[in-house]
């Protein structure tokens, strides 16, 4: 079990704890405000690394001040350690029932973040909103405001892994595609450095600008803390090709799941002719067009499975397919098993 701090069943005296490790690098700070107080909720099967990239940039903060600038608490349902996606059980602090107001509070999720917070967390949360605290979410934290419902009008962000079962669960919710987005009082960040970079930015806004590079550097950071960067690489990246018209085609695939376009539809919006691009994509991809197209609704289809209660039925009208027969008899193609053996395997560990 990693330990964190000591543990006190008092919050207050939790986060009165100063953290000042001693470093060479030194940044003095000559205006100090007064310490800002963070509290993390930590739900289970949370995403260890970003749970220590948001935390770590707050250290760091500290280290090259040498002045307590921020503190944290961790907080856990019951007050008892939590075990992360990794396996690796990370202590609290407190109980959410001793959330002290006026805290910036935020929930650390996983994969599993649609059903991490019970209907107590649930209802802690808005309580705490209610009198004048703030909450945030990493990693999938969103998914667990969206749940207590504290994200209406809002601009917010989680994983990108999650956001297709997020928008089937939530349709007036949209997150963006952003790395992390503050919106006043609302952080929330996809994860992974994200959450630093997240953090570098709150850092910028407390002390300035080159106090929160010098933060970055200590992170090997590259010092790119603008929340204007996309969660995931281009197209163009992943495809391993700058090739225009390739990467144009498929964007429109991506964008076009749920009523897929036809090999004339795609050509008449790209202006190439089918000949060139039946060529791209075997020269560039090695597959054809459409077969690529359904591979791309298929691993829809199986974000869709794993994280909505959504039936088969519903998950092969959202990727585009005409029936469960068809939608099945591709998916256990490409993935070797067939999308009702998830729901079998899972059924049987509960």
């Amino acid at each position: 079990m990693t330990k964190l701090q000591n543990a006190s069943t008092d919050p207050e005296q939790n986060a009165s704890k100063n953290i000042i490790p001693i470093g060479a690098f030194h940044f003095p700070v000559t205006t100090f405000k007064q310490t800002r107080n963070l509290g993390f909720l930590l739900l289970p099967e949370f995403t260890l690394l970003a749970f220590s990239a948001a935390v770590d940039p707050l250290r760091i903060a500290n280290q090259i001040a040498q002045k307590p600038l921020y503190r944290w608490t961790i907080f856990s349902e019951d007050g008892g350690p939590v075990a992360s996606s990794s396996g690796v059980d990370v202590s609290a602090h407190c109980s959410i029932n001793d959330l002290p107001k006026n805290l910036q509070l935020l929930t650390c999720a996983g994969n599993n973040g649609m059903d991490a917070a019970s209907a107590h967390v649930l209802s802690r949360l808005r309580h705490h909103v209610r009198f004048g605290g703030t909450v945030g979410g990493i990693c999938t934290g969103a998914t667990t405001l969206a749940r207590a419902g504290l994200l209406k009008d809002r601009t917010f962000t989680l994983h990108w892994e999650n956001q297709p079962a997020f928008i089937e669960t939530f349709p007036d919710l949209p997150p963006t595609s952003l790395r992390f987005e503050i919106d006043g009082g609302l952080w929330t960040c996809g994860g992974g450095v994200a959450a630093t970079e997240m953090m570098l930015s709150v850092i910028g806004q407390d002390y300035g600008q080159d106090f929160a590079v010098a933060v970055s550097d200590m992170c090997l950071n590259k010092g790119d803390i603008a929340p204007s960067v996309a969660q995931r690489s281009s197209l163009a990246r992943v495809l391993s090709t700058r090739n225009p018209n390739l990467v144009k085609v498929v964007q429109e695939m991506h964008d076009n799941i749920e009523e897929p376009l036809s090999l004339d539809e795609l050509i008449a919006r790209t202006n190439v002719s089918r000949r060139q691009v039946e060529r791209h994509f075997r020269q560039l991809l090695n597959d054809s067009p459409m077969n690529w197209y359904r591979n791309i609704r298929l691993d829809r289809g199986r974000t869709l499975i794993v994280e909505t209660d959504m039936s088969i039925a519903q998950i092969a009208i959202a990727c585009g397919f005409n029936s469960v027969n068809v939608f099945s008899r591709h998916y256990k193609k490409r993935f070797g098993t067939s999308p009702s053996a998830y729901f079998l395997n899972h059924a049987e560990t509960l």
